[in-house]
């Protein structure tokens, strides 16, 4: 490799070293603040001392949040359940896409930075989209016992809304979490019917759709909430076992639809490591970058179709 190529490589790689660096020190810093605040809660015997975490990159937070892409990320965080702002996830991917900008131009070639940089940011989409439906596929795992908890707190008597605050000290998040936000919507004067909807928009799933449905016409008719209940307990228990057979059936599926991406970016590697200097010449003329690209969007149709073929709506 010549010399150029190798300080640009060492550019890259001492730029990923601070920025792993900048992220333990971060991780250490707050496990010790929360180690801190619990020794606080601990030791004393009154209420608990109002701790929280200082929210880094006010400024930046502030301005996207007068966005538009900033206000539809704020929503999309909200439903991940990640605890971030707007302005931290941003400064994140920012540094991610700098990071693999340099490794990418530093290990391949200059043509190859930005498609490095465009990968970070279709990356950072990625995952929170992956946690939003990790997060609806937990919701959707405790929605037997939320329906069971529900059927027995109004088989004892008690109202709909007391039933919906219970489920939400009992059951753990996300189920616990996002029926706190029902119940607190409920307390300053929402009705019932809003406050399911806008659960059912957050995690949008067809068996809380069902579920939803459910108490908002038995709560509206007057009908038999706790055998409607306990009918659609057995309902959920079958259909999350019917999840989980799918899942297992396609798990291979779903492995292959990654290593189809994986295995385009491993031979680019591999012919810049046969021949040093291959990727530089390639991409050194316009037929040769409009191959590349047609290349990258064929791996991404096939990455796409891949998982759309899988799919499977229970």
């Amino acid at each position: 490799m010549s010399p150029s190529t190798l300080a640009q490589l060492a550019t890259g790689a001492t730029l990923l070293a601070c920025v792993l660096a900048v992220a333990g020190v971060h991780a250490y810093a707050s496990g010790r603040a929360r180690r801190a605040a619990l020794v606080d809660r601990l030791a004393h015997t009154g209420p608990p001392p109002a701790t929280g975490r200082g929210h880094r990159f006010a400024a930046l937070d502030r301005r996207l949040r007068r966005t538009r892409f900033g206000r539809w990320l704020e929503r999309r965080l909200a439903a991940t359940g990640l605890g971030v702002t707007p302005g931290e996830f941003f400064a994140a991917m920012l540094a991610a896409v700098a990071a693999l900008w340099l490794i990418g131009q530093a290990a391949l070639a200059p043509f190859f930075g930005p498609l490095a940089g465009l990968l970070g940011v279709g990356a950072a989409l990625q995952f929170l989209n992956w946690q939003r439906q990790r997060r609806i596929e937990r919701f959707i795992g405790q929605l037997p016992e939320l329906a069971r908890i529900l059927a027995n707190a109004t088989h004892a008597g008690l109202a709909l809304r007391t039933a919906i605050g219970m489920a939400a000290e009992e059951l753990e998040a996300p189920a616990g979490e996002e029926l706190a936000k029902v119940a607190d919507q409920l307390a300053v004067g929402q009705s019932l019917e809003d406050a399911l909807g806008e659960l059912a928009d957050r995690l949008p799933s067809r068996e809380l759709v069902v579920l939803v449905t459910t108490l908002v016409l038995s709560n509206r008719a007057g009908g038999q909430v706790v055998s409607a209940l306990r009918n659609l307990t057995e309902t959920l228990e079958e259909r999350k076992e019917t999840r989980r057979e799918i899942r297992t059936q396609l798990s291979q599926v779903t492995m292959t639809s990654y290593a189809v991406p994986v295995l385009g970016v491993g031979a680019l590697f591999l012919m810049n490591g046969v021949k040093d200097g291959a990727l530089d010449r390639m991409t050194g003329s316009p037929v040769g970058q409009a191959c590349v690209l047609v290349a990258f969007v064929m791996y991404a149709v096939g990455f796409v179709l891949i998982r759309r073929l899988s799919r499977i709506d229970v």
